[in-house]
């Protein structure tokens, strides 16, 4: 009888920034927008053998009632900008940024995506989301028309807009023969026209084909219409999960849509959003949990996040207090409008009800309760204890690999490089070394080809 192989683990490093592991308050804690920080991130991550860098893209502060709360970190330095100079500090690690479809052009995008991955020698990649989000709408021309329904209309024509840019060169067209005086074989090279609901666009695409063709395409939606846009388009999709079953759900339900947009199940990665705690023991690294999720939801974040569901001002509430016994303000005029919050919480007298069933239960403040319904740290434990972990989720198909979120910025990866990282190396599960250059050598892709019309009609 004969064992399947093992499959191979794909890591990655999320630099902690607009999100809502961060625990800026750490002695430990450096800048967020320092490029020192950036380097030392990802040379850590490199050192590891890590398959890429990602960077979220935070186009508005977190705030509230036109305040900025302790949970941000006071924004974000230009995705393109970071991860062009981080290029010259790699050698190998892929370089991942967030760029949203609502609020961008594809000529604009595809122009810096492809220059990407030129600096890089092949090792760009964009995470495509959308957003029906009116709160950050109104920092630009779009804010706030764009209805929900129509986000992934739009991603859909968006991508595929890029795709016909970067595929108006096919790689062959440079000659540069100083002899003949020839340049370009194809003197239409970087022709394009695109005729759309969405773009009407018309003209030169100005960088030639890129080492990748195009860079490795991610996707971060959950809903029904997001997995079904991976499976259609994506190279990999951030999942959710970080548990078993749930991880196994997804993991066959994104995987079983590819066979009818012609994929196969190697040709999308599924890589969840992992958070971690280390200790030298499992008790330590528990104990050491919890005073990170103290530390991650202050009092007023904690007032913050309850407002989204009470849709009230709750400041005159004590976080270490109990629930309001108010109920929450229903309608279409909400505080978090166009928030996640809004479909998360979508009876928001039914959530109340809930958590004040909960917390009556278990005596919570509304700091507890928060804490308690809300994402804690996915793997915490040992080095050993995390390596089994993550090893067992990828060998049970509850993902590919780990996108990986630490909550000290820039140093929270190192102690993960140091310690579980040589562990599944010694499984024989991770690599010792990198085997190719591009970001899709990585993550095992084949490089993107010009689709057979395109090139016939640029010959």
């Amino acid at each position: 009888m004969t064992t399947a192989p093992l499959k191979q683990i794909h890591l990655a490093a999320h630099f902690p920034g607009v999100n809502n592991t961060t625990v800026w308050s750490d002695p430990a804690a450096g800048s967020h927008i320092d490029f020192d920080s950036f380097v030392h991130f990802a040379r850590t991550a490199e050192r590891a053998k890590f398959d890429f860098l990602f960077l979220a893209e935070g186009l508005r502060l977190r705030e509230q009632g036109g305040k900025v709360y302790d949970l941000d970190v006071v924004g974000r330095p230009d995705t393109f900008t970071v991860l062009a100079a981080l290029a010259a500090v790699t050698d190998r690690l892929g370089l991942t940024g967030t760029i949203n479809s609502t609020f961008n052009e594809p000529y604009e995008v595809a122009r810096q995506f492809a220059s990407l991955d030129h600096l890089s020698d092949g090792r760009a990649a964009w995470n495509v989301v959308t957003s029906w989000d009116a709160f950050t709408g109104e920092n630009f021309r779009r804010g706030g028309f764009l209805p929900r329904e129509e986000r992934y209309s739009r991603a859909r024509e968006f991508l595929a807009t890029a795709h016909e840019l970067f595929d108006s060169w096919d790689g062959s067209e440079i000659v540069a023969d100083a002899g003949s005086g020839t340049f370009l074989r194809d003197a239409r090279a970087g022709a394009f026209a695109h005729k759309g609901p969405q773009f009407d666009i018309e003209g030169r695409f100005n960088v030639p084909r890129s080492p990748q063709g195009r860079p490795v395409i991610f996707q971060a939606g959950d809903s029904d219409e997001g997995r079904e846009f991976a499976a259609c388009d994506a190279d990999a999709i951030f999942g959710r999960y970080g548990t078993l079953d749930e991880g196994r759900k997804f993991y066959a339900d994104v995987k079983r849509r590819l066979a009818k947009y012609g994929r196969t199940h190697d040709q999308l990665k599924i890589l969840p959003a992992a958070t971690f705690v280390l200790g030298d023991t499992d008790a330590e690294a528990r104990e050491a949990a919890h005073e990170v999720r103290r530390l991650q939801v202050s009092g007023q974040t904690a007032i913050k996040y309850l407002e989204h569901v009470w849709n009230r001002d709750l400041s005159g509430y004590d976080p270490d207090g109990p629930l309001p016994d108010i109920d929450p303000e229903t309608g279409e005029n909400t505080i978090a409008l166009g928030r996640a919050s809004v479909r998360q919480f979508r009876d928001p007298l039914e959530t109340a009800r809930q958590w004040r069933a909960l917390a009556e239960a278990k005596n919570l403040s509304i700091r507890e309760l928060v804490i308690a319904t809300t994402s804690g740290q996915t793997f915490v434990g040992s080095a050993a204890t995390v390596a089994e972990q993550i090893n067992t989720l990828v060998q049970a198909d509850a993902a590919d690999g780990f996108i990986l979120v630490p909550h000290i910025t820039p140093g929270g990866l190192d102690a993960f490089a140091d310690t579980v990282v040589p562990l599944l190396q010694e499984r024989g599960v991770f690599r010792s070394e990198y085997e190719g250059t591009t970001l899709r050598d990585h993550l095992g892709l084949t490089a993107a080809q010009v689709p057979s019309g395109r090139r016939a009609a640029t010959s």
